[in-house]
């Protein structure tokens, strides 16, 4: 089911209007769950870091053995292309697939140069940057590289994040802050996560049970470029606890403010005001 309204998917070599149907019942990326997915974002007329999600998408398909068959900026310009359908006020969720044909001769592991591709493009609209979210510890943990493949942004890893999220509704909050296999915070269950204490900005150490993501490097970036100081380090949930304010960094929403976390309460501080404004400034200073 589409998340959107709108839809155009790019599926063996050009265009179609609406939510197509592309994979088949024996597929292995259906049965075996071989796919992968890279998200950018189009909003208004630009789309940040495109390129840095399209290496991404092929990156995470050679991570999960799949053979990617389209080159970066291949890709690139496919998806631009697919975009001039849609106003420069609309706001677009750009996802980049592969997913393996054929298995092996067992069937568990993927084919090599048997693969399938395609693009999504829905109109989802940005959220609200003052709808902050709340929230909360769940039970389920990041895994690790060891036991599944983290170094990839594919499919096969979601319904562990799912249940975390379910966890965090069905206790009256908007999302869960999530441990490592250690028991230190990684992430939240749909994107990255910061804190703020005393004006200096801390988020997770990448240590490989997370992917560290682009729009995550990117808000780094711009606040040390600001004389933020940032802190990439190993935190634990009373450091959320006692934190001044806290964020979400991911590509969907780019920046989404936090406004408690189980029994603290937070307000939507200046750092996180900063945050967002810088990656307004940047997105669109840089004709991305």
């Amino acid at each position: 089911m589409a998340m959107g309204k709108n839809s155009r998917t790019y599926f063996e070599g050009k265009w179609h209007e609406g939510n197509i149907a592309v994979m088949r019942a024996a597929d292995h990326g259906i049965w075996q769950g071989s796919s992968i997915f890279d998200g950018a974002r189009f909003f208004d007329g630009v789309v940040p870091d495109l390129a840095k999600h399209c290496a991404r998408a092929n990156r995470s398909a050679e991570a999960l053995m799949i053979t990617p068959t389209v080159a970066t900026d291949e890709m690139e310009a496919i998806i631009r292309d697919g975009l001039r359908a849609f106003g420069p006020g609309e706001a677009v969720y750009v996802r980049p697939m592969y997913w393996a044909i054929d298995g092996s001769e067992l069937g568990v592991a993927p084919k090599e140069n048997s693969t399938a591709f395609s693009i999504s493009l829905e109109e989802v609209a940005m959220p609200a940057f003052e709808n902050a979210t709340t929230l909360t510890k769940t039970r389920f943990r990041r895994p690790v590289l060891e036991d599944s493949v983290c170094n990839a942004k594919a499919g096969c890893l979601y319904p562990n994040n799912a249940r975390m999220l379910m966890e965090a509704k069905a206790k009256g909050f908007g999302n869960a802050l999530v441990a490592d296999a250690l028991g230190n915070v990684a992430e939240t269950a749909t994107a990255n996560v910061f804190m703020v204490k005393d004006g200096v900005a801390f988020t997770p150490i990448a240590n490989g049970t997370f992917l560290s993501g682009i729009t995550r490097a990117r808000h780094i970036t711009n606040l040390r470029a600001d004389g933020v100081e940032v802190v990439e380090t190993v935190l634990g949930f009373d450091d959320f606890s006692a934190a001044d304010e806290v964020f979400l960094s991911g590509n969907f929403a780019k920046i989404t403010p936090v406004k408690a976390f189980d029994h603290s309460q937070y307000q939507i501080g200046p750092v996180t005001r900063r945050a967002r404004d810088l990656y307004w400034d940047w997105a669109h200073s840089a004709g991305a």
